[in-house]
C-alpha cells in the first residue's frame, strides 16, 4: 500500500469500535443504509456472489450474508477485519462471507473471483485521488454483466453549504476544494476527494453500461446526523419525503451526503 493508505489503515483500526459504536440506535444512518441496500439489489440476483471494498466493520457484509449473499469482504484495516470476523462467527456465516485484508489499489490480490458485483459504500472509495487505479482492474474480478455500485461522495453537498449560515465556512466549501481536504480521524490525517457522477461515468467508460444514479441524504440530513431524527421527528420524515421525490432527478441525484451509481460490465456488447 503505498502512502498515506497505512495512515488510513492504522486510523480506521484504531476507530473500529467507536464506528460499531456510533452506529448503534442510529435512525438516520440505518434509513441510508437501506436505500443503498434497496438500490444494490435492483441489480443483483439472490444468491449472488458479491466483493465487498472497505469493508469495515462488516454491517453490510453481515446484511447482504443474511439476505442469502456470498459476500468476499475486503479492507486494509486489520481492526475493521477483526470486528467483521467477531461478527461473522457469532452468527455462524462463516460459509457466507469471507474476509481479506487488500487495498482496493491491489485487485490482482483477490481471491475467489469472478465476481457477480463489486460493491462499495459509505464513501471509502474517496480516500483515493484518482478512481481509474481501480475501474482499470475490476475485469480482473468482475464477470461479464457483473454489476458495480459504489456510494461516493460528492461536492455538493446541501446541508454543508448551509452552514454558511452559521459561519462554519471551514466544513462549507471543503467539499469544493479540487485538491479534496484532509480527513483527521485517531491522531492520523489523510485525503479525501469528491467526485460528480459525471466524473465517475467518464472514468467507467465504454465498457460500462449506467444503471442508475441515485442521491442519498441530499435535503434529509448526513450521515453523521443522529439526533435530528429523534429530537425532531416530524421535520426529519418531512426531508426523507423530500429525498424520496427528488433523489432520483437531475440534479439532485448527484448532490447529497452521497450518490449512490451502478453499472453494467458489458465489455463486448456495450457501445
Amino acid at each position: 500500500m503505498s502512502a498515506p493508505f497505512p495512515d488510513i489503515a492504522e486510523a480506521f483500526s484504531r476507530t473500529a469500535e467507536k464506528y460499531d459504536r456510533f452506529a448503534e440506535d442510529h435512525p438516520n444512518l440505518t434509513r441510508m443504509r437501506a436505500l443503498v441496500y434497496s438500490h444494490l439489489l435492483r441489480f443483483v440476483r439472490p444468491g449472488a456472489r458479491i466483493l465487498e471494498l472497505n469493508s469495515g466493520t462488516g454491517t453490510d457484509a453481515v446484511y447482504l450474508a443474511l439476505q442469502g449473499f456470498s459476500v468476499h469482504a475486503t479492507d486494509i484495516a486489520p481492526g475493521m477485519l477483526v470486528r467483521l470476523k467477531s461478527k461473522v462467527d457469532n452468527l455462524s456465516l462463516d460459509e457466507r462471507v469471507s474476509l481479506q485484508e487488500c487495498s482496493f489499489t491491489d485487485l490482482a490480490q483477490i481471491t475467489g473471483g469472478p465476481y457477480d458485483a463489486v460493491f462499495s459504500n459509505l464513501g471509502g472509495l474517496n480516500c483515493i485521488s484518482d478512481l481509474s487505479v481501480v475501474v482499470r482492474q475490476l475485469p480482473g474480478v468482475l464477470r461479464t454483466g457483473g454489476v458495480v455500485t459504489w456510494v461516493i461522495l460528492p461536492p455538493v453537498c446541501l446541508w454543508e453549504l448551509a452552514l454558511a449560515l452559521s459561519g462554519n465556512f471551514k466544513v462549507v466549501f471543503r467539499r469544493l476544494n479540487p485538491s479534496g481536504t484532509w480527513a483527521h480521524l485517531e491522531g492520523k490525517y489523510f485525503p479525501i476527494h469528491y467526485f460528480t457522477p459525471r466524473q465517475v461515468i467518464a472514468t467507467f467508460g465504454p465498457r460500462y453500461k449506467l444503471l442508475s444514479l441515485q442521491g442519498l441524504s441530499i435535503f434529509a440530513p448526513p450521515a453523521e446526523s443522529k439526533n435530528l431524527a429523534i429530537s425532531h421527528p416530524r421535520l426529519y420524515q418531512a426531508l426523507c419525503w423530500l429525498d424520496e421525490r427528488l433523489a432520483w432527478r437531475a440534479p439532485f441525484n448527484g448532490w447529497g451526503d452521497f450518490f449512490i451509481i451502478s453499472f453494467r460490465f458489458l465489455p463486448e456488447s456495450w457501445h
